[in-house]
C-alpha cells in the first residue's frame, strides 16, 4: 500500500504526464459525502459521487459503484441492475489489497492501481448530468475536478477502464 500522499502525487503526475486538464484543490480531510459537498469550491455544476466498493459473496468479483450523493444505496437494486446475486460491501481489507488505498480515499482514480482490472466500474447514469465531476486523487485531503467529457473520454480510457452505466436507481 502506498502512503496517501505518494498515491496522490502518483495520480497527479499521471494526469499531468497525459496532459489531462483538471483543477486541483487541497482541503481538510473529508470522510463523508456531506463534508465533500460542503467544500467552498463545490457547487451545482460539479457532481461529487458516493464511491462504494462492492463484491460478490465469494469475493471473486469487485465493483466500484459511483452514485449521486442523494441516491439511497440499496444492495438488492444494484445487484439486480448488474445481474449479480448477493452483492455486499467489500471487506475492509479489500481496499488496501486491491487499490493500495485507505478508507475515505476510494476513487475511480484508484483504478490506476488495479493492474489486473479486477474491479468493474459502475455508475448511476445521472452522475453525468452536471458539467463537471470531482474525485479525491486517492487522498481525501484534496480533490480534482474534471469536465465530464474529460473524465469519461480521457481519464477512464487512460486507465483502461470500461465502465458500466446503470439505469436510474430508485
Amino acid at each position: 500500500m502506498c502512503a496517501q500522499s505518494s498515491c496522490k502525487q502518483e495520480i497527479l503526475d499521471l494526469l499531468t504526464h497525459h496532459q489531462i486538464p483538471f483543477s486541483y484543490h487541497e482541503h481538510e480531510r473529508a470522510f463523508t459525502i456531506q463534508q465533500c459537498l460542503d467544500m467552498p469550491f463545490i457547487d451545482q455544476s460539479i457532481t461529487i459521487c458516493k464511491n462504494i466498493l462492492l463484491c460478490n459473496r465469494q469475493q471473486t468479483a469487485y465493483y466500484l459503484m459511483l452514485l449521486r450523493p442523494t441516491t439511497a444505496f440499496k444492495t438488492a437494486v444494484v445487484s439486480k441492475a448488474l445481474g449479480v446475486s448477493r452483492l455486499s460491501f467489500a471487506p475492509s481489507d479489500a481496499l488496501p489489497a486491491l487499490l493500495h488505498l485507505t478508507s475515505g480515499s476510494l476513487s475511480p482514480l484508484g483504478l490506476y492501481y488495479d493492474s489486473d482490472h479486477a474491479i468493474t466500474l459502475c455508475y448511476e447514469r445521472s452522475i453525468k448530468e452536471s458539467p463537471a465531476i470531482a474525485f479525491h486523487p486517492c487522498d481525501n485531503s484534496s480533490t480534482v475536478i474534471f469536465s465530464q467529457d474529460v473524465f469519461w473520454q480521457q481519464v477512464l480510457p487512460m486507465l483502461g477502464v470500461h465502465p458500466i452505466e446503470l439505469e436510474p436507481l430508485p
